[in-house]
């Protein structure tokens, strides 16, 4: 089984990029699943189907060539299938308090709800392994953080509030329907809540597994888009989860000869540079801007070229945790693994919300989360073929290189 996130900024060329691998996927023999995760779903259109604006095959698995389906979830049929009872609970509690009946049952659709049908089907799929290979296109960055987010704080509102939540509301429920009018949830809420629970249990196990599930975030060579392509690399850093690839995408061709484009060139060349700071050693992978939209089998086929060439597009392009951030005793700690280096050797500097390590001539620019990036003090030190950075909110200490 095979996993792999498209992630990035919106309108960078996701959809593409996921379709792309998708039909190499499916041409190597692999049942290949593409599956939407934004509300915005595209995948029909990038595959140039004949179907009507709103058709999404009630969410259900379409099949667009051999070994090769694509779904865009349809929330309206997910709320029948997982949210039941819970939706029914949510839309009567909000009518209760004036709202139209109609308007309540619309607003009853709560963030959140697609995200986590989405991690059921996942976890399904790989359950019953229906699929080889499943490629999931990303919503724009926070939305994408928002969904590998989920599993945790449901385990957590399971273990800490479930239960007490339940154990109230039983002893609650027949006095208060003698004093309120506003109805509290009955059990077949809280069992469906628990049922739902149950259904999403490994999904968080599958995700963090780098022998299942990888990250390739999709940029283009643009100061805006590379700010907020660090962020995503951070933040999927932080989640333990393995990015295997950054797809530079929309590159200006060398045989564009045209001189009003000379400066733009030339700036995207500056910002691939940069591309090689702020991610190596994850590998990068440029590719073209093509002549017109990358649409239809033909042109996802060559899109599937230029990005992997002759390459196995499920292969893992990077193993291994580019660095980490842990937390002990009220001290940040941030590990990179820097073999074969001496300690006069690397150079530190931090600059508002970013770390520059230098190493002879490389350097690496790390984004730091906020709390890390307010300390005050940072110190480092080599640890056999680790560098161990230390960062303290208060004044003690010193940074050394």
């Amino acid at each position: 089984m095979r996993i792999i996130f498209f992630a990035g900024k919106g309108g960078v060329g996701k959809t593409s990029v996921a379709a792309a691998t998708g039909i190499r996927a499916a041409e190597m023999g692999q049942r290949t699943v593409i599956m939407s995760l934004d509300v915005a779903h595209s995948l029909s259109d990038i595959f140039d189907l004949e179907r009507s604006l709103l058709d999404q095959n009630k969410g259900r698995p379409a099949k667009v060539m051999k070994n090769l389906w694509i779904q865009e979830l349809d929330i309206q049929e997910e709320v029948e299938k997982n949210w039941g009872d819970i939706y029914k609970y949510i839309s009567t509690l909000l009518n209760t308090t004036g709202l139209d009946e109609i308007l309540a049952e619309e607003l009853a659709i709560l963030p959140g709800m697609e995200e986590v049908s989405l991690l059921l089907y996942i976890n399904r799929y790989v359950r019953t392994k229906k699929y080889d290979v499943i490629l999931l296109d990303c919503a724009p960055t926070g939305e994408s953080l928002r969904f590998i987010s989920i599993p945790t704080a449901l385990e957590w509102y399971m273990k800490k509030i479930f239960k007490m939540e339940k154990t109230i509301a039983k002893y609650v429920r027949p006095i208060a329907k003698k004093v309120y009018d506003v109805p509290l949830p009955g059990d077949e809420y809280f069992d469906a809540i628990e049922y739902l629970f149950e259904r999403l249990k490994g999904v968080d196990e599958l995700l963090v597994d780098p022998e299942i599930t990888t990250v390739r975030l999709i940029a283009n060579p643009e100061k805006i888009v590379l700010k907020e392509t660090q962020r995503a690399f951070m933040y999927f850093s932080l989640y333990k989860m393995n990015i295997d690839g950054i797809i530079m995408n929309r590159i200006l061709p060398d045989e564009l000869e045209d001189s009003y484009f000379d400066d733009w060139r030339e700036l995207q060349r500056e910002y691939m540079e940069r591309a090689e700071e702020y991610f190596g050693p994850v590998p990068i992978f440029p590719v073209n801007l093509f002549r017109s939209e990358v649409l239809g089998y033909d042109s996802l086929q060559a899109l599937s070229q230029q990005i992997y060439g002759g390459r196995n597009p499920l292969e893992r392009f990077f193993e291994g945790e580019p660095y980490n951030i842990a937390k002990e005793n009220g001290e940040y700690r941030l590990t990179m693994k820097l073999p074969f280096v001496a300690k006069q050797e690397v150079e530190l500097n931090k600059l508002s919300d970013e770390l520059i390590v230098r190493v002879g001539s490389s350097k690496r620019h790390l984004l730091l989360p906020r709390q890390v990036a307010a300390s005050k003090s940072v110190r480092a030190r080599l640890d056999g073929q680790h560098l161990c950075i230390h960062f303290r909110g208060d004044d003690h200490g010193q940074g050394e290189g």
